[in-house]
């Protein structure tokens, strides 16, 4: 029930937020926003809420970073649905890093953006490699685990009622 009051909670406020048609956006925030334009009246308002925020506080940041966000609304707008999806997940997936790893993968990613052109796009054309499945022992080692986590305890076996007595 708790589940059903939340949905319908959430429901309602994306309904509150002010989902505006790219035609009755401001000049200034058409200009920002220009990548997005053949999106625009397709996303939802919770998207264009975040968008119209970034588009506030655009002419507070140095022109670098201007340049930046439009290219990365430029490559944003040509990515299919699935591809903006999959996105969001390892976003989401990144975030939830501990600071440690946080910390290598941005060294990581600072070290990719340090390769030459090429060898990025050579890099960029490979399959991502999957992570190494793990190989079991062979033989009778490779049966489950013995202790607690080896399966569901046995259960107790009541002893067989004798044939004439009465419950």
């Amino acid at each position: 029930m708790a589940v059903a009051a939340l949905a319908a909670a959430t429901a309602q406020a994306q309904i509150a937020l002010k989902s505006p048609s790219w035609n009755e956006l401001s000049e200034h925030d058409r200009q920002v926003l220009a990548p997005l334009a053949s999106d625009w009246n397709h996303l939802d308002a919770q998207r264009k809420a975040k968008w119209l925020g970034l588009a506030k506080r655009y002419p507070t940041l140095r022109a670098d970073q201007q340049q930046r966000i439009q290219g990365q609304m430029r490559e944003w707008s040509q990515l299919t649905p699935e591809q903006r999806n999959a996105a969001r997940e390892r976003y989401k997936s990144l975030k939830s890093l501990p600071p440690g790893e946080k910390n290598d993968m941005r060294r990581k990613w600072q070290e990719y953006q340090s390769l030459p052109p090429e060898t990025r796009r050579e890099l960029a054309a490979k399959p991502p490699a999957r992570a190494p499945v793990p190989r079991l022992p062979a033989g009778p080692a490779a049966g489950p685990p013995a202790g607690p986590a080896a399966g569901p305890p046995a259960r107790p076996v009541a002893p067989a009622a004798p044939p004439n007595a009465r419950p």
